[in-house]
């Protein structure tokens, strides 16, 4: 298996929050390419990040966060492109990972030009039904690269907890949002912000609607083998956000949800953005998810630097828990 290290210039940090550790650090930082191995699990690259400030032989976190190309494009390049971005620029996971000393985790997961319906980011209900090998279950591929992580980041002496952090933006927080609902005892916590204001209800009913995957979990067991585990997913810490000023909405379109789900949502929870992110936050309180809501005035679809920032020190207030 061939692995391509690439080797970042160092960023000068906006702040400095994590804790000084007397142990041998990462001197550079590194973006590795780590190539599919259908074998272990994952029939799609992914990418590691590794701050220069990360410490050897002292347990940390990896930080996962799912690729978003924000388009379509059956070149598996295009997408690799933009997980690399992702990694490695001034995003929210970049930001999270260069601050608080951990690695990051991107996988590269193709969203095709040739299965417009299926948005693979977003970890849709057309992705989860997908039989073919690079798109069948990425949630399951998702945790087999975590797992290959593990050890290729311990070959370099790093070693992470059994829990991961877990961060998203627009579809890519769509796409922790359902992750999480599916594998909730692996995620220690998780942020997710720009989503549509549309989640991943733990209720099989709402106004007497069946709620299927990904509007809830009235087929969790026929479609994932077992119940969903409420309680566990009930405990996991969530920084949850949206602006004020955001009207993305990707319910209305047919690639992001069918026609029925876009008619339920629509019915039940509401057809605009911000009206239906303050009844998904009801829904949320009333079922004691440990979730804190934050709505960023004068935003609209994209972030900024008091979002990167919350978004860092809710990970740090975590990590100084562990």
């Amino acid at each position: 298996m061939r692995i391509f290290i690439y080797v970042l210039f160092t960023l000068v940090p906006f702040l400095s929050l994590a804790q000084e550790s007397n142990n041998e650090k990462n001197p550079q930082n590194e973006l590795i390419i780590i190539p599919s191995h259908p074998a272990q699990g994952f029939h799609n690259s992914y990418i590691l990040f590794i701050p220069s400030g990360v410490s050897k032989n002292e347990l940390t976190n990896l930080l996962v966060e799912p690729n978003n190309t924000g388009k379509l494009s059956d070149s598996i390049s295009v997408h690799e492109q933009y997980a690399i971005h992702l990694a490695s620029v001034s995003s929210i996971g970049n930001n999270i990972a260069t601050e608080l000393n951990i690695p990051l985790l991107v996988p590269i997961f193709s969203r095709p030009a040739s299965k417009p319906l299926m948005y693979a980011h977003a970890l849709d209900r057309d992705v989860v039904l997908e039989p073919s090998m690079e798109l069948k279950r990425l949630d399951l591929q998702l945790l087999a690269m975590i797992r290959d992580a593990k050890k290729q980041l311990a070959l370099r002496d790093i070693l992470v907890r059994d829990k991961i952090f877990m961060n998203g933006f627009s579809a890519s927080a769509t796409f922790t949002n359902r992750f999480l609902f599916i594998h909730p005892e692996i995620v220690e916590a998780a942020a997710m912000g720009g989503f549509n204001g549309e989640l991943m209800l733990p209720l099989k009913k709402y106004e007497n609607q069946k709620l299927n995957y990904p509007l809830g979990v009235h087929d969790f067991k026929l479609l994932f083998g077992n119940q969903f585990d409420q309680k566990t997913y009930a405990k996991i810490p969530q920084h949850i956000y949206m602006g004020a000023l955001d009207a993305n909405d990707a319910v209305q379109f047919e690639d992001a949800y069918s026609l029925e789900e876009r008619q339920i949502i629509n019915s039940a929870l509401g057809d605009n953005v911000q009206d239906r992110y303050v009844k998904c936050q009801g829904i949320y309180v009333q079922n004691n998810i440990s979730a804190v809501f934050q709505t960023y005035p004068e935003v609209g679809h994209w972030t900024t630097s008091k979002m990167n920032l919350d978004t860092i020190l809710f990970f740090l207030n975590i990590s100084k828990n562990q």
